[in-house]
C-alpha cells in the first residue's frame, strides 16, 4: 500500500502575511533605517532630496544634547508622565483587587468596568478638543460655573501648572481603565487553589493581595509599566492639540519638540532624526533598567544553578573521556 499523500497548508500562512510583510517594510522599516542615515547628514528643508554627510557625524546629536529647549522638553514629559503613572496605577489596583475580590458580591461588575474602560476608546484628539472647551476662557463650562458663584473667569490654558495638570489629568483619565483591564486579566490567571490554601492558613484580604497577587502578576505589571513608559516619552497629542505645548514650554514634551523642529521653521530633519534616535536610546536603556530591576530574583538565580550545574557536568564528561572511560 502506497504512502498516504498529505497536504501542507503552511505555504498559506506565508501567502496571507505577505501584504503585512510588505506594509511593514514601506512604512516602518525603510523609514526607520532612513532616520537612522539623516541623523548623520546635513538634510533641511522641504522637498530636498540630496543631502551630504557630515564631517562630525555626531554634530546633529551634540547640538539636540546642549539644546535647553530639549532639556525643558525632556524634564515636562518624564514629570508629567511620572504625575499620571503613579495614580493610573495605584487606581487600577484597587479596582483590580475590588473587581477580583471573589467574597465580594458586586453588581453590574461588567457595566463598570466598560465605563472605567470607556475613555481609552475616545481618540484624543476628541479628549483635548472637550477639555479645552471645558476650561475656555473668558467663557467654558468651568469659567461658566465660576461665574454663578460669584468668581471671576480664570485663564487656565495660559498658566503653567493648571495646563499641565489638565494634560496630567487627561492621561490618567484615559489610561487607568486600560491598565485595569490588563490587571485584571492577570488576576484571573493566578490559580485559585493559592487563595483558598492561603485562607485555611488565615490570610486576610490585604495579605492575600500583598503576598499572593502582587508577586504573581510581576510580569504583568512590568508590561504595564514599561508600555506606560514609552507612550508617556512619546506623548505627543494631547499636548498639541490643547495648548500646542505652551504656556511658554510648559508642556512641550519631546515628541512635540522633534515635530516642531522638523515640520516648522527651517525643517531640520537631520537634527529631528537625531533626537529621535536619542530618544530611542533613552526608552532603551530605561527599559533595560526597569527589567533588571523587577526581574524574577529566585528565577534568575535558578538559572544561574541550572547554567553552572551544565558545565560542570561537561567538564566530568570532558574528564571522563580523557580518562578513557
Amino acid at each position: 500500500m502506497g504512502k498516504r499523500k498529505t497536504i501542507s497548508y503552511a505555504r498559506y500562512g506565508y501567502i496571507f502575511s505577505i501584504p503585512f510583510v510588505i506594509t511593514f517594510l514601506i512604512f516602518s522599516l525603510y523609514p526607520i533605517f532612513y532616520t537612522l542615515v539623516v541623523g548623520f547628514t546635513d538634510l533641511q528643508g522641504i522637498a530636498k532630496t540630496d543631502f551630504h554627510f557630515l564631517k562630525n557625524p555626531f554634530q546633529n546629536f551634540q547640538f539636540v544634547l546642549t539644546s535647553d529647549t530639549f532639556k525643558t522638553s525632556l524634564a515636562n514629559t518624564a514629570g508629567m508622565w511620572i504625575c499620571n503613572f503613579i495614580p493610573q496605577l495605584g487606581m487600577a489596583l484597587l479596582l483590580t483587587a475590588w473587581y477580583t475580590d471573589r467574597r465580594m458580591r458586586i453588581r453590574g461588575k461588567g457595566a463598570f468596568k466598560v465605563i472605567v474602560y470607556l475613555p481609552n476608546i475616545i481618540t484624543a484628539a476628541t479628549i483635548a478638543i472637550l477639555f479645552k472647551s471645558l476650561f475656555g476662557y473668558p467663557m467654558g463650562p468651568v469659567n461658566d460655573f465660576l461665574n454663578r458663584i460669584g468668581k471671576d473667569s480664570v485663564y487656565f490654558l495660559n498658566n503653567k501648572m493648571s495646563t499641565r495638570a489638565i494634560v496630567v489629568f487627561i492621561q490618567f483619565w484615559m489610561w487607568y481603565g486600560y491598565t485595569m483591564v490588563t490587571l485584571i486579566s492577570a488576576v484571573i490567571g493566578i490559580d485559585p487553589g493559592i487563595f483558598e490554601a492561603a485562607e485555611l492558613d488565615g490570610a486576610n484580604r490585604w495579605q492575600q493581595f500583598w503576598r499572593i497577587t502582587i508577586p504573581c502578576i510581576r510580569p504583568i505589571m512590568l508590561f504595564v509599566l514599561v508600555t506606560s513608559m514609552i507612550g508617556g516619552l512619546n506623548m505627543f497629542d494631547i499636548p498639541m492639540l490643547l495648548n500646542a505645548g505652551g504656556p511658554d514650554s510648559a508642556t512641550m514634551t519631546v515628541s512635540l519638540w522633534i515635530y516642531n523642529l522638523a515640520f516648522t521653521g527651517k525643517h531640520q530633519y537631520n537634527r529631528a532624526a537625531a533626537a529621535s534616535m536619542l530618544v530611542f536610546t533613552i526608552i532603551l536603556i530605561l527599559s533595560l533598567i526597569l527589567f533588571y530591576i523587577l526581574r524574577d530574583k529566585d528565577e534568575a538565580k535558578a538559572l544561574k544553578a541550572r547554567k553552572r550545574e551544565a558545565k560542570e557536568r561537561k567538564m566530568q564528561e570532558k574528564l571522563y573521556g580523557k580518562a578513557g572511560f
